[in-house]
């Protein structure tokens, strides 16, 4: 019998990416499209339906057990359901099941048609995958970030992936790191997403003087600018990498992590956002057990939610057993356990 493998779809206000991965975690072949985020409802989910129908032409589409699903967030992964900030049509959306029921991907699936489908939080995929193939390989515990347009995270405590019952729990770039902060679209404020993610990066800067060469106005335009020595350019990832070393640290005082691993377009910044945060760090990390922890960059760079949705989705199959597919509530509640591991 030819090993299984694991189909997974990450899903963002950006792109869709799609994969085939076998049970090490290798990607296999890989594939993406644009997100269709301001589009009517049917019309972002039939995007996500031909990534899926794109992979089933594969000729190893046959030796699929399992279906991952990221997502941007929130999500309700009892539910199925999910809510992407950066999608406006979808609101409660029932993804598991408006996609497993999608009518085309039916006709392309051929013999996986009822694949075990689990849903995970795009953050919650990154610590997945991060822990499982990453950075984050080795270590017990360890915190994970995706500090890119919004900014996610997921934990990984006692050598397993904790979601939390609705599989958001570590969701750190909604904690209010600025007491008297602006207002967040969440409904709080001084949310550490509005002041740390690629977008607040290039406000900020804007709105403090930078003045960008060419048209290029995105968080990566400021980061070339901070390498050059521009002040403006060099404050605003100052300000990022403040409100980073806040959430990391009250994250390692409740917790007490290994390693911090951070992702995302905008750790490529590299040392023009890590120096800063190492500095931070050592003010706000300020008790002995909090303290020590290491940062690294993540390593798995745009594969990780897609390796990180396989691992959830295969760790979920092991432990609903051989009657898994006909079980999607034993999948949700398996992934919701605090004894979901990353597969070996």
């Amino acid at each position: 019998m030819s090993p299984s493998l694991t189909a997974a779809v990450d899903l963002g206000g950006t792109k869709i990416a799609g994969a085939l991965l076998d049970a090490e975690g290798t990607v296999l072949t890989q594939l993406q499209r644009p997100t269709p985020a301001q589009a009517p409802a049917d019309q972002v989910l039939d995007a996500v339906a031909q990534v899926l129908e794109q992979l089933a032409t594969d000729p190893r589409w046959a030796q699929v057990s399992c279906l991952g699903i990221a997502s941007a967030g929130p999500v309700d992964v009892a539910r199925g359901t999910v809510s992407p900030v950066n999608i406006p049509a979808w609101r409660d959306f029932p993804l598991v099941q408006r996609l497993t029921a999608h009518t085309a991907l039916t006709a392309a699936a051929g013999p996986a048609v009822g694949l075990a489908t689990v849903l995970v939080g795009d953050g919650v995929a990154m610590a997945a995958g991060e822990h499982w193939r990453g950075a984050a390989r080795g270590f017990t515990d360890a915190l994970c970030l995706v500090v890119s347009t919004g900014v996610g995270a997921g934990l990984v405590l006692d050598g397993a992936v904790r979601s939390g019952p609705t599989g958001n729990a570590g969701h750190l770039g909604h904690i209010s790191v600025d007491l008297d902060g602006e207002p967040c679209p969440c409904g709080s404020r001084g949310c550490l997403e509005g002041l740390a993610s690629g977008t607040a990066i290039a406000r900020r800067a804007l709105r403090n003087g930078w003045h960008p060469p060419g048209q290029d106005t995105s968080a990566a335009a400021v980061a070339a600018c901070a390498r050059a020595g521009d002040p403006i350019a060099l404050a605003s990832f100052d300000r990022a990498a403040q409100a980073l070393a806040a959430g990391i640290a009250a994250t390692a005082t409740l917790v007490e992590i290994g390693v911090a691993v951070i992702g995302g377009g905008v750790a490529q910044a590299g040392d023009v956002l890590f120096t800063p945060l190492r500095h931070h760090l050592d003010t706000y990390a300020a008790l002995p057990f909090a303290r020590g922890f290491h940062v690294r960059p993540a390593l798995l760079g745009a594969e990780a939610g897609l390796v990180g949705a396989a691992a959830q989705a295969q760790a979920a199959q092991r432990q609903a057993g051989p009657a898994g597919r006909a079980m999607p509530a034993a999948q949700a509640q398996a992934l919701r356990s605090a004894q979901v591991q990353a597969p070996a």
